[in-house]
């Protein structure tokens, strides 16, 4: 089964390859990438959100639910699974950090999910779940994730989000 998924993942990434080396495309995932690093684009926007919405409970919310993915998947999940990251062959167009935990499942798409379901709380769901898309698709165009690992993550991150989406609407 690793065979196939290993022979998927490197047929998406070699299918990914038109599109590194535009500089518009380049800038737009390594940024999105490096902002997301520690969810700090999701807690900002969730403070963001919490002003414009003069609700200190939103940002509240969507920091613990962070915490939680964060806690879940950057501990006991990664722990099980030790999959080593992709091979960098080539130096990187900007400097990223290089994550030393597993690379199943992708934090970074984890938490973009669980992010934009608490964002999407009152509306606008199609704009956050696009910008948690473009993260979840920044690690694969960094090459610090395989394909799988932001399937995975896209996937912990669904169900994490609906699961605090619907704690947060009972507790809030």
């Amino acid at each position: 089964m690793t065979d196939a998924i290993d022979r998927i993942d490197d047929r998406i990434d070699e299918l990914w390859d038109v599109f590194r080396g535009n500089p518009v495309l380049d800038r737009l995932f390594y940024t999105a990438s490096e902002a997301a690093d520690f969810s700090v684009l999701w807690h900002t926007l969730g403070v963001i959100k919490a002003i414009l919405d003069d609700d200190p409970k939103t940002a509240i919310a969507i920091s613990a639910a962070l915490g939680v993915e964060a806690g879940l998947i950057n501990g006991p999940v990664k722990s099980m699974f030790k999959r080593s990251r992709p091979v960098q062959e080539h130096e990187r167009p900007y400097k990223l950090r290089q994550p030393k935990t597993s690379s199943f499942p992708s934090g970074h798409a984890s938490a973009a999910m669980v992010a934009a379901a608490m964002l999407s709380r009152g509306g606008k769901a199609p704009l956050w779940y696009a910008l948690g898309a473009i993260v979840a698709a920044s690690r694969i165009h960094v090459r610090i994730h395989h394909a799988s690992d932001v399937a995975g993550g896209i996937v912990a991150g669904v169900v994490m989000g609906r699961v605090a989406h619907a704690l947060t609407d009972r507790l809030l």
